[in-house]
Formats: C-alpha cells, structure tokens, sequence
C-alpha cells in the first residue's frame, strides 16, 4: 500500500559528507571530487531504476552532466563545514509503474525547486521490487541570472549613529555613509577595549587596536536561502508532495492515499511505527530478529487491537436496551476491554521500566567507553608524533634522544593503562570487543526508541480505559431500574467467558511477550476501579512477601551471628 515517506537532509561537509559522493552513489556512478581529490564509485552498485538532472533556465547548459554541477558546488562552497547540498528520500507508490513515477517526480521537482532556481539531481531505487523510493539531490546556493553563484551569507556591519547602531552590508555601508554612518572599531580606552566609531575615537587621541569592523556573528542570510531553509518551506514542500501523490493516485483510478501530517495532527489515536532501515531489514532477511522491526510489528499489532475494541464499544452502545440480557452482554464486554486497557497500560510501564533500566546501566559507561576512546587516539598520535621526531634528530644530539625515549616511553606506559582499561569497561558492558560495543550502543538505542513508544502507548492505553470507564458508568445507570443481585448474577455467569476472550485478545497480540501475572494485576485494577468485591491476593504477591519476610529475618539474625563468629575468636 502506499506509505507517506519524504525524509530531509542536509549534505555537509562538517558532517565528512561530499556533494559528488551523494551524487555518484544515488546515480549508481563515478565521480571524481576535484576539492579533495577523491574518486566515488558506486558503479557496481544495483537498483537503479532511472535518474536524471534537472536545470533552471539560468544554469550553465553544462551542468547537465552531474559531475560538472557538482564539482562547481564543491568549488564555490570554500569552509570546512559548508552545506553543499539538500537531500530528500522519498517513498514511492508501490502501486504505480516505472513511467507514474518518472512523470509524478517531474512534475513535483519542476513545480517545487526548478521554478525557484534550484539544480536538481534525482535517481530512482528498487533493489528488491518493494521499496521503490527516490533520492533527490537540490543546491542549496541560489544562481544569479547569468549563471553565477549568489552568496548565501553576506557580511552585516554593525554601524552607529547618534547613538543607534544599525546593520548594513558592504552594499548598503556605501550610501548610509553618506547619512553620517560609521562603521565601530576596537579601540583600547585605559586598560580596556571598545567599539566606537573613528570620529569619536579621534577627538579623544584613543589607539586603535584592531582594522576589523564590528559585525553581526553569522552576516546577514539571502533571503532566497532563508526561506530555502526555513521550517514552514519544509511543511510546503512536505504537503505538495502528498497532494502530487494523492493527483496521481486518483488520476489512476486507485482508492489509496497519503497524508504527510502527523496522527496526532489528523486526530488519530493510533502509534506511527518507527523508521527500520537497511540494515534492520537486512537483519530481517537472514532470519535475524531485529529489535526495531520487532517494535513496529507490535505497534501495528496494538494499533490493529485499538481499531478492533473501539469498534466494539461504539456498536454495543448503539445496540444496548433496557433489557438484562442486552446489558449484561454489554457490561462484561465492556468490561473485558477495559481489562485489555489495563493490561496495555501495565505492560507499557513495564517496557518503560525495563528500557529505562537499561539505559540507565549502559549509557554512562557507553559515555566512559568514548571518552577513553578518544584519549587513546590522541596518545596514539602523541606517540607517533614523537617517534617521527625521534627519526629526525640528528644522532649527534644525544640528549634530545634520550630525552624523546623517555617522553616515549612515559606515553606508552600511559597508552597502555588506557588500553587495560578500556579492556576492563569492554567487560563490564558485557561484550568481547569494539564491534560488540556497537551493537550495544545500538540496543541501548533501540531502547531509547522503546520509551519513547511505550510512554505514548501508556498515554493512549490510559486514556482509552478511562473512555471505556466513562461508558460503563452510563451502562450502570441504565441498569439502575433492575433488580442487582439478579443483574450482578447474571454477569457474573457471563464473566469468565469474557476474561477468556480478553486473555486470547491478548495473547494473539502480544504472543510471547503475554504475561499471566500482567493479566492478573488488570484484573485487580479494573476491580478496584469499578469498585467491585476485593479480589484475592495473587501468588506473585504471596511469593514477593515471603521473600521479603525472609531477607529481614537474615538481616536481623546477621549482627547476631558476627557477634557470635567474635566471641569464638576470643576463646
């Protein structure tokens, strides 16, 4: 069915990205990277269904060729840290074909980024036939109209005067100075520094310290990459391309549709699953169970089990009469619902707690493991450092040997301790090695992915329970008029057929992860919350007391049997 996916990123350089390695891997080509030198080839690479690059009018006629558009990108970005480039990962419609595709993304990368000036390179994927999605690769910089770069950030001075200061770029400085604007110099005022225009600082003799304008710390955005790179323009395109799916969709005749708004926002009580991923669904493929595609089956699971009870609900509230079979039946079934409410509720506080837990053992030493990491690189290349300085002395400086053999030597006994350990928290984690550190780090994820599930299917769970509350309560005023002991008889006749059915609802769910004990506690809860008979106390309970029985007789026969061990050494 089709699925709404459009995914944003961002190409950086700050990240260890490049332009031309996005592109060459999309494109399924090779690309060499004129900035650093590096050739990316992902020729070998299968699943490529169709790519193409789009132009704007005003772009070089060259640029049709991706290598030369996006080594002009890395040239004109010149930091470090530059954006290079925006990415979108979209899903495409499993019921359309290669040509719907190809027109649907056409249409929306025209409409949506060509119109507004931007290059764009695109590639459609299917490796396996049932994940057809789409890459496309936007500049970021806007174009004049000859086909130049404009910038993306642009130098603002802070100028003054008359005591106001003001912004202005280098443009807009040349006719404010003309107004009697002046640009703000560091200028050294007894044993301090600071700004002030030159007219001022000259009538008073002050020095000045520094030939570098006052000036805003990030310069003044393009207004066109502002609103590139502004959230709204992000909910734009996000719509737009639901609504070309959703054109495309109906064009062919087809009942499916998407939305690109949250469920909260449409008003739906149901849990959005989480993204897989490769390597999750390769997982899957070998016969491996992975915790995130695991986590979504049961979302789709508990979702499934929502739809089906409220559906029960709003059609035995249509049916009931003021009959006593009628609300019996009603009761009890209502009732059984709301003992799998309860048991949602219970069971993702237990997930909660457990999760929790587990992120609360593993991410301070996960933490602790990074930072060691990171100082054994760095005595790594200390040590490196000074053996290839060692290599350059001259022999005939026999004090400066001497003196780089014991800073190496010192810095190996300290490599060395930080190696022990590391050795030493590997173990305490639980794993063998670095690679089972990863995989730990992932878990410890995963579980971060949990709780924040389960604390929503808490949410939801209890607040189904206490709709489901609010409905018995109407039931139980119905059946004010008729005789209790004969209404209370009669459910209870009808009760354990529906524990059953709520237990079997239940375990269909939650296969092995069902709990007899989890069940019992739902039971008490819905119990007390309709203040029925107190139920029995539950084995589990019996067993947690006598244990706790038993650790406080221990603890108070201990200082005994030490005074006792004590006596005997004396003798």
């Amino acid at each position: 069915m089709a699925i709404y996916h459009l995914e944003a990123k961002v190409v950086s350089r700050g990240a260890g990205r490049s332009a031309c390695a996005a592109s060459a891997y999309m494109s399924c080509s090779a690309i060499y990277n004129d900035y650093d030198g590096v050739q990316h080839d992902y020729t070998r690479k299968q699943g490529l269904v169709w790519e193409h690059v789009f132009l704007p009018d005003c772009a070089p006629a060259e640029w049709r060729d991706r290598a030369k558009l996006w080594n002009a990108v890395e040239e004109a970005e010149k930091t470090k840290d530059s954006r290079l480039a925006r990415e979108f990962v979209a899903a495409l419609p499993i019921e359309l074909g290669r040509l719907d595709w190809i027109n649907l993304l056409s249409k929306f990368i025209y409409q949506q980024f060509v119109n507004e000036g931007m290059c764009a390179d695109v590639a459609i994927h299917d490796t396996d036939g049932h994940n057809p999605h789409a890459h496309i690769l936007l500049t970021v910089r806007p174009l004049n109209e000859n086909g130049t770069w404009q910038h993306k950030t642009e130098k603002e001075y802070l100028c003054v005067k008359d005591g106001e200061e003001r912004g202005f770029t280098a443009a807009e400085f040349k006719k404010a100075q003309k107004d009697g604007w002046e640009k703000q110099y560091l200028y050294k005022v007894d044993k301090k520094k600071e700004y002030m225009a030159p007219s001022v600082a000259e009538a008073q003799g002050l020095e000045r310290t520094s030939k570098y304008p006052k000036s805003t710390k990030y310069g003044r955005q393009n207004p066109i990459s502002e609103r590139w790179n502004s959230d709204e323009q992000l909910l734009v395109w996000r719509a737009a391309w639901a609504d070309e799916v959703n054109l495309c969709l109906e064009q062919k005749g087809l009942e499916e549709r998407i939305d690109h708004r949250s469920f909260a926002d449409q008003g739906k009580d149901e849990q959005p699953t989480i993204h897989e991923g490769v390597a999750a669904r390769a997982m899957e493929k070998k016969g491996i169970v992975s915790d995130r595609c695991e986590l979504n089956r049961q979302i789709r699971r508990d979702n499934a089990l929502l739809r089906q009870l409220k559906a029960e609900v709003q059609k035995l509230v249509k049916a009931v009469q003021n009959t006593i079979p009628l609300l019996v039946q009603a009761m009890e079934k209502l009732r059984a619902n709301m003992i799998v409410f309860a048991y949602q509720v219970l069971h993702a506080r237990h997930v909660q707690n457990r999760a929790q837990n587990e992120i609360n053992v593993f991410a301070p030493l996960h933490k602790q493991y990074d930072v060691l990491t990171a100082k054994i690189k760095e005595k790594q290349k200390e040590k490196m450092a000074l053996q290839v300085k060692q290599v350059d002395t001259p022999l005939y400086k026999p004090v400066e040997h001497i003196r780089l053999n014991a800073r190496i030597a010192e810095v190996t006994e300290d490599l060395e301790e930080l190696k022990s350990e590391k050795t030493r928290l590997i173990n305490r984690i639980g794993v063998g090695d670095d690679e089972g550190v990863k995989r730990s780090k992932a878990r410890i994820e995963t579980d971060r992915d949990n709780l924040k599930k389960a604390e929503t299917a808490e949410i939801r769970a209890t607040v189904d329970l206490e709709d489901a509350t609010e409905e018995f309560r109407k039931l139980e005023a119905q059946a004010a008029e008729f005789d209790p002991d004969e209404l209370m008889d009669a459910r209870l006749a009808l009760r354990p057929e529906e524990e059953n059915r709520a237990a079997s609802i239940l375990k269909d769910n939650y296969t092995w992860q069902y709990d007899t004990d989890t069940i019992k506690q739902a039971r008490a809860d819905v119990a007390r919350r309709l203040s029925e008979e107190p139920v029995a106390i539950e084995p589990r309970s019996l067993r947690e007391n006598l244990r706790q029985k038993q650790k406080a007789v221990q603890q108070r026969e201990l200082p005994q049997r030490k005074r006792s061990r004590n006596l005997d050494l004396e003798r």
